[in-house]
């Protein structure tokens, strides 16, 4: 239990970086929406911005999970594979990074944005920093400094913040004459209002710049070095499991990608591709709400179960947190789907039309968020070659569904084949993993509250109420009663830890009473 306890403490630390950074990025999508009023002018961001998870994987190879493999089996010989790693991923990068600048007027053409090639070379820069900060990051975590952790990653973000804020807001309204007249020589120096949506990836950009400052203690003894031994013994780990995040990751944005070019024209009255790929992608981001609980969880079981991998009681301890990872993924989804109608309130009204992917699209992630928990079989067992062949389906069924539906349903078509992807590779996994490394899981448990999870929100959604004044305390009553028959579900789990929990606070009041005393 107390290792329990320890996975949740990490994960509730690293959530803290990951949930509420990624909730003052979410707050921008309202600043974005409203600035940015027709649907299709974010559609370039949409799509740049999906790129960047495919290169930084091609700049990282992955590396970062074997740091953690071999850091944790080499205590004395750290600081080498440390130096291994990132030497392999600052040459990648800056490589790469090179080659996607001097090639950028060809790719903004090839992707029909031209005249972007700025935007693409500011993608390929962001994708860099954050490859080589990566590793250093890696280290934080195996080193158990979680605050440091944290602390640079709400720097950054805050940063990123203030930025899209005064390029977006404050900067254009001094050019414009609104106020602070005497700065506008200062700001005529740098701010061009054409590159518009543009500044959004030039935050993103100088924010991550900052991560070299104040990384520098992580960085403490690297040196450029690259023994090919060591490199193909990195490598031979780790370009599976590259290939297998190649995979979610083409699972994950091949409807970004694969939209605009297979809509139908007029498939949506009045818009276009671009419109629709602008809905589509902020409309998305209301479903960050999972992949958030999923990221924090990933930051901390990483280095938890690897560290517990030779132990025997690994496969119930998996068990254990797969069945709670999936009540809490539950609530977030029943909880954001029964209260769109506030919650949709913050993106622009020019967006709302395709808020009915969201429940879809969260469910997905959840899914999705299921499989990575039980694919620790094949990490923990050195079988990650299953990984890969387990994602490469999946991706083959996003795409091909992507190609089918989308023609049929637009952007709701995406969402479907996400889930239908998610769906194939969680229970692919799980069959594998029973005959290769058997876990105790408790499916019934998990599939009777994924199954009234939806049905609840199914019927929610037949009903149509116009005034928020009642829809509003309408779902949160049903989203209460929720949680009450859960709690009622699982109280032989809730009654003794409430009553450890109690006890353990009287305890404390008895020793501080007896130490005034």
């Amino acid at each position: 239990m107390s290792g329990f306890k320890k996975l949740a403490s990490d994960t509730a630390l690293y959530g803290i970086s990951t949930i509420l950074g990624r909730m003052l990025y979410w707050l921008m999508v309202p600043l974005h929406t409203r600035i940015f009023e027709r649907t299709g002018e974010l559609a370039s961001n949409v799509e740049l911005f999906s790129y960047i998870p495919v290169l930084l994987l091609v700049y990282t190879l992955s590396l970062d999970t074997a740091f953690f493999r071999y850091a944790a089996r080499q205590n004395d010989n750290r600081q080498r594979v440390f130096n291994e790693t990132l030497s392999i991923v600052l040459i990648l990068s800056l490589g790469a990074t090179a080659l996607i600048t001097v090639l950028s007027p060809q790719i903004a053409n090839w992707l029909d944005y031209p005249g972007q090639q700025t935007f693409i070379t500011w993608v390929a820069m962001i994708a860099a920093t954050d490859a080589i900060v990566s590793i250093p990051f890696a280290r934080l975590r195996i080193e158990n400094k979680a605050r440091q952790f944290v602390k640079t990653k709400l720097i950054n973000i805050s940063l990123n913040v203030a930025l899209n804020v005064f390029f977006l807001v404050i900067c254009p309204q001094i050019y414009n004459g609104d106020y602070l007249l005497f700065l506008q020589p200062f700001v005529d120096l740098f701010y061009d209002p054409s590159v518009g949506p543009g500044y959004i990836f030039l935050a993103n950009l100088i924010a991550n710049l900052l991560y070299f400052p104040l990384l520098w203690k992580a960085f403490a003894g690297f040196r450029l070095q690259v023994d090919r031994a060591q490199v193909k013994l990195l490598l031979a780990y780790s370009f599976p499991l590259m290939l297998t995040t190649l995979a979610g990751n083409i699972n994950m944005l091949t409807d970004r990608w694969f939209l605009r070019p297979l809509l139908p024209e007029g498939f949506y009255p009045g818009l276009t591709s671009e419109d629709a790929l602008g809905i589509y992608g902020n409309c998305y981001k209301l479903s960050i709400f999972m992949a958030l609980a999923i990221q924090s969880f990933k930051f901390a079981a990483d280095p938890f179960f690897f560290s517990r991998a030779e132990d025997k009681n690994a496969p119930g301890l998996l068990a254990e947190v797969n069945k709670w990872f999936i009540i809490v993924c539950v609530i977030i989804w029943v909880g954001i789907s029964l209260n769109l109608d506030w919650i949709g309130l913050f993106i622009g009204k020019t967006y709302r039309q395709g808020l009915g992917i969201v429940p879809i699209l969260l469910l997905a992630n959840l899914v999705l968020g299921v499989y990575y928990n039980i694919a620790f079989w094949f990490k923990l067992s050195d079988k990650t070659a299953y990984g890969t062949a387990i994602t490469a389906l999946g991706a083959g069924v996003t795409v091909g569904l992507n190609i089918l539906l989308i023609p049929l349903m637009g952007y709701m078509g995406c969402a479907v084949a996400y889930l239908a992807s998610s769906v194939v590779m969680c229970v692919t996994c799980y069959l594998l993993g029973e005959k290769h490394y058997p876990v105790p899981y408790d499916v019934p448990s998990a599939l009777i509250y994924v199954f009234s999870g939806g049905v609840l929100i199914y019927l929610a959604s037949q009903i149509d109420i116009s005034s928020l004044w009642i829809s509003v305390p309408y779902h949160l009553v049903l989203f209460a009663l929720f949680l009450g028959v859960m709690l009622v579900m699982e109280r032989k789990t809730f009654v003794p830890l409430l009553t450890r929990i109690r006890n353990r606070g009287r305890d404390k009041s008895l020793m501080q009473e007896s130490g005034n005393g």
